[in-house]
């Protein structure tokens, strides 16, 4: 068998990817106020992009409670569907396919974001110490520490997973090919996983089963609406920012992936830790996981085309997926596919903002204003 590279072709879930490499989801800051809908820049951001493989979109808040940050957009409202609807429909016309990352933040979240000024909800009411929010005040948008949450009450749960089905329902309307759970990078599902951050006692908390209830409570949400061919999920095993400790990360982020397999959803997607601080996953535990879970497996944290090569030849990963790669690079696909030199990405202009460092970076032979 020929050993794949990032421009071979791949069969993902329902969708046929014309090459290997998925443009990661990348928080920005950019959705029209208020409401926080995505509107015709973004669309042009992402259309510009759609030769990736798989577009996945920057996460989502599936409910005024699941934001933690200002100007990130929303799939609750229909001025937020019809907004994604532009998107989608931009990135199709550009030949393209997208998935949605839909995302609650759980206690990473500030009074100020929440309706009515309420606290934030999480597993337990254990604040994160180095969470920060960013929300906007009078002197203007800053980052802030994060606020005390408070518990989820057992009987509030259904309501979270309800939030996500009509999440998974809209997504379809506004023309998502696709949809990601979001159970990683120290946000309410990975929350619930967490052996420091679930301290509960009910159905949701204590045994690794218990505290993996809600994800596959919620992926099984998503595979109601949409089939279980078009559901991804995001994890981040030894994740360790927002204040995760988690004991048994691998025991139970293998369990899910058996779960998961069971289920037959088309991709994991795995936030690797080292680019957060984390320790590097290992060799044995990728094996683990390649063993655990027959799908495919998407690997996410400072790829360069080389190394990715190597971790698609390596046979523990199917895709890989790159970030800042793609904020400066629109044409990444032509670029490995050339050989040619990579812009470089400003991080002054990551988050917020309008067009510059989003939907102006040039093409290759394109030249540069002075």
């Amino acid at each position: 068998m020929t050993t794949p590279t990032l421009l071979t072709p791949l069969q993902l879930g329902r969708l046929q990817l014309p090459n290997r490499m998925v443009m990661a989801p990348l928080t920005r800051s950019r959705a029209l106020q208020p409401g926080d809908i995505p509107g015709e820049m973004n669309a042009r951001y992402y259309a510009q992009r759609a030769t990736a493989g798989l577009i996945v979109s920057e996460a989502t808040q599936i409910s005024r409670q699941g934001q933690g940050y200002a100007f990130t957009p929303g799939i609750y409202t229909d001025a937020q569907v019809a907004g994604w609807k532009l998107v989608t429909d931009a990135v199709h016309a550009a030949g393209g396919r997208m998935a949605i990352q839909l995302w609650h933040v759980g206690r990473i979240s500030h009074h100020l974001l929440q309706e009515n000024g309420q606290a934030p909800v999480a597993p337990s009411a254990i604040r994160s110490d180095t969470g920060e929010s960013f929300v906007v005040l009078p002197e203007g948008p800053r980052r802030v520490p994060c606020d005390m949450p408070r518990a989820l009450e057992t009987g509030e749960i259904p309501g979270i997973i309800a939030d996500y089905r009509r999440a998974a329902e809209r997504a379809l309307t506004a023309g998502f090919d696709m949809l990601e759970l979001h159970s990683a990078n120290g946000y309410l599902l990975q929350q619930f996983l967490s052996t420091n951050t679930n301290q509960r006692t009910d159905g949701y908390g204590g045994s690794l089963e218990n505290r993996a209830r809600i994800v596959l409570e919620a992926i099984d949400a998503l595979i109601d609406v949409a089939g279980a061919d078009r559901v991804g999920v995001r994890i981040s095993p030894h994740f360790i920012r927002h204040d995760i400790q988690d004991a048994q990360t691998e025991e139970i982020h293998l369990y899910l992936a058996q779960e998961f397999n069971r289920r037959g959803i088309a991709y994991i997607h795995i936030a690797e830790p080292d680019w957060a601080g984390g320790p590097a996953l290992s060799d044995a535990f990728r094996q683990k996981l390649r063993a655990a879970y027959a799908g495919r497996i998407i690997v996410c944290g400072n790829y360069t085309r080389e190394s990715a090569e190597a971790r698609l030849g390596s046979g523990t990963a199917d895709a890989v997926a790159f970030g800042r790669p793609y904020i400066a690079n629109p044409d990444l696909v032509a670029r490995f596919e050339q050989g040619a030199q990579l812009n470089k990405p400003n991080p002054a202009t990551f988050y917020g903002g309008g067009e510059e460092g989003y939907t102006d970076y040039p093409l290759l032979g394109a030249t540069v204003a002075a």
